[in-house]
């Protein structure tokens, strides 16, 4: 009966006062002890204010029924697809929409309703996808920032194929402790050929001397980033290298000059399709006649050989890095050594002369750089004892 005059009265009543009876009659509906015939009346009466003029009336009950897994199922599809005022809440928080529903959603919606998708707890990972693919940075940058996202490396690198030129983007996903090394690889890229453009564009350098040192910079960040994954996340940033044309001989070059043998194992596994154990039992065989056997399978220039020999035999005779950061720099020893033998080596090209050079130049200035900080460590000590004494 009370339903009954409830839809009598609401044809007549101002707006507001609708709203506020509206939000009034959902609750009753979650919470109240209503009999078969008044539940069944006060759905309808639901149903019938879905059409109501005024859009307070549907955010009242968008408000109420958000959250909760009670409420009407078509009155939430409908509130879902309504204007994103209404919309929002059901989007952000209903229990009763299934993914396909949020997939849809997303595809179809505006910025403003996607980034309200992007912000559900436990997230999955079709509906992460389709932000992904279709989503505005707005969502995507909504989507990194939701821990409760679930996200498949596909994903992660949708996003940085879209959006991966803004800097929000970029540093959101940068800071993230779990992000596979092969997306970490991508945005790196992303930001170096942004920054070339920019000094290009400012005519600080010119197109040739830029490019170069985008290059440069994305090699020492590959090896920098390659010092800190292991296992799965190697093997996908050696495939990422390889699929993007990075896996060369000098980028190779550089990660067995750092020390870092997770990388140089890795990269020739990948190339020769030997299974890394088989490539590491050959490196560490000190004939010289496997690694000269495993660069030709690996389709490595005949000219490096000597080098990644030279380098090897350093690397056995001074032993290995263990340190991500000592992994990410350049040996100087192991550099000027591999250099000196190329120098009166007359089968070395001279782009690898070249390549060496930079290297040598490159881990000189390392070292002095991290001479300098240990000098700088050590008088702030001092100082501090003879404050402290």
């Amino acid at each position: 009966m009370i339903v009954r005059q409830f839809i009598s009265w609401i044809r007549t009543a101002p707006a507001g006062e609708r709203a506020e009876a509206t939000r009034s009659l959902a609750r009753a509906w979650l919470i109240s002890d209503l009999t078969e015939d008044d539940r069944a009346a006060a759905e309808g009466a639901l149903l019938m204010l879905l059409d109501d003029p005024s859009p307070l009336v549907r955010q009242a009950m968008s408000q109420v029924f958000s959250r909760s897994a009670e409420a009407p199922a078509a009155i939430v599809q409908a509130l879902a697809l309504d204007q994103p005022s209404i919309a929002l809440p059901v989007l952000e928080h209903s229990p009763l929409l299934i993914d396909a529903d949020l997939v849809d959603i997303v595809a179809t919606g505006n910025s403003e309703t996607q980034c309200a998708v992007a912000r559900r707890v436990n997230l999955p990972p079709s509906v992460s996808a389709a932000i992904a693919e279709v989503g505005s940075a707005a969502a995507a940058l909504e989507l990194i920032e939701n821990a409760y996202a679930e996200l498949a490396p596909f994903s992660w690198d949708r996003i940085v194929d879209r959006h991966g030129h803004l800097a929000a983007i970029r540093e959101s996903m940068l800071v993230l402790e779990g992000l596979p090394s092969a997306t970490r690889l991508a945005l790196v890229a992303k930001l170096s050929d942004t920054l070339a453009q920019f000094v290009v564009a400012k005519n600080w350098l010119s197109p040739d001397r830029a490019g170069r040192l985008a290059s440069e910079a994305r090699e020492r960040s590959t090896v920098n980033i390659a010092a800190r994954s292991r296992g799965e996340d190697m093997e996908g940033l050696v495939q990422h290298l390889r699929a993007t044309g990075q896996l060369t001989a000098g980028l190779i070059l550089r990660a067995l000059l750092s020390g870092n043998l997770e990388l140089f194992d890795s990269s020739l596994a990948e190339l020769s399709g030997l299974p890394h154990a088989r490539v590491t039992a050959l490196l560490h065989d000190r004939g010289g006649a496997s690694l000269q056997a495993l660069l030709i399978r690996a389709g490595l220039p005949e000219s490096t050989f000597a080098a990644f020999r030279i380098a090897l035999e350093v690397c056995h005779e001074t032993g290995f890095v263990d340190t991500p950061g000592g992994a990410a720099r350049l040996r100087r020893r192991m550099v000027e050594r591999v250099l000196t033998h190329c120098e009166t080596d007359r089968k070395a090209a001279e782009p690898l002369l070249i390549l060496l050079r930079r290297f040598a130049t490159e881990s000189a200035r390392e070292e002095a750089r991290q001479f300098c900080d240990e000098l700088v460590a050590e008088d702030a000590i001092g100082h501090d004892d003879l404050i402290a004494a």
